[in-house]
């Protein structure tokens, strides 16, 4: 896989010590790849605002701040808004050669064995969070876009994440969305994982016709592929459903949109 053009056009590294993604950036937001203490900082309070404050998660925080020890091994993506000089979405990425010394966070709910011959060219995605003010605008196409020109960038072909659905509702949309995506959505067998804590889906009851939540249904539309059942997180009261994306079998709408094209 490669870019059109080049992936990530880095600015010199100034004080703040931050990469400028210049083809993921537009006038308004400027996209960041960076490990700068005060950038990772102000992504850290969005986290907690988000996560915290507003889903109600149940973390190890302390001052507003949501961090924990894979934050220090990763790359973090963010989008500012260059008016305000606030960040206003986020990704953390933790790329292969960092997980061989801690593991990949999935790994911690999940048994992932079975993409062992993957790993090595794989980064996993995580900490996914927008700014509520933002969530109807471009600020998510630019981390996405931001993502994708790193996994090229960087040589990687595969991604891997959890994406969480609230239990907040008895898990009946949990329920749902795994059964839907029993039809159509799962990844083939040699990729399938294992949750450590299942879900416990024969206490809960399914409705009909709930649709994905924005980030899962994202992720579908991209391309990406459920490896298998939920595993229940305890912390955010949420079902984490283990999502693996490839480039080659990105949708073909959002690869030439992100400027990614097969190698022939």
């Amino acid at each position: 896989m490669r870019l059109d053009s080049p992936a990530l056009l880095r600015a010199p590294r100034g004080a703040a010590g931050a990469d400028l993604l210049k083809a993921a950036s537009s006038p308004r937001f400027s996209v960041y790849l960076t490990r700068e203490r005060e950038l990772v900082l102000k992504a850290q309070r969005l986290r907690h605002a988000v996560f915290c404050g507003e889903m109600g998660a149940h973390l190890a925080s302390q001052d507003g701040v949501d961090r924990d020890i894979y934050d220090d091994y990763c790359d973090h993506l963010v989008v500012c808004d260059n008016a305000l000089g606030d960040v206003v979405g986020t990704y953390r990425i933790l790329p292969y050669r960092a997980a061989t010394r801690l593991g990949f966070y999935s790994d911690s709910e999940f048994f992932t064995n079975r993409l062992d011959s993957l790993k090595p060219d794989l980064c996993e995605f995580g900490r996914s969070c927008v700014h509520p003010a933002y969530r109807t605008g471009p600020v998510i196409m630019q981390l996405w876009a931001g993502l994708a020109q790193y996994m090229v960038q960087e040589g990687y072909e595969h991604v891997i994440g959890c994406a969480s659905v609230s239990m907040n509702d008895g898990g009946a949309q949990a329920a749902s969305l795994y059964r839907a995506l029993l039809k159509n959505g799962l990844a083939e067998h040699q990729y399938r994982v294992f949750p450590r804590q299942p879900v416990r889906f024969e206490r809960l009851s399914a409705q009909c016709d709930i649709a994905p939540p924005p980030l899962i249904r994202g992720y579908l539309r991209l391309g990406a592929k459920v490896c298998g059942e939920p595993a229940f997180d305890a912390d955010f009261n949420s079902a984490d459903f283990f999502m693996l994306l490839s480039l080659a079998s990105m949708n073909p709408r959002y690869a030439r949109h992100f400027g990614v094209r097969s190698a022939s």
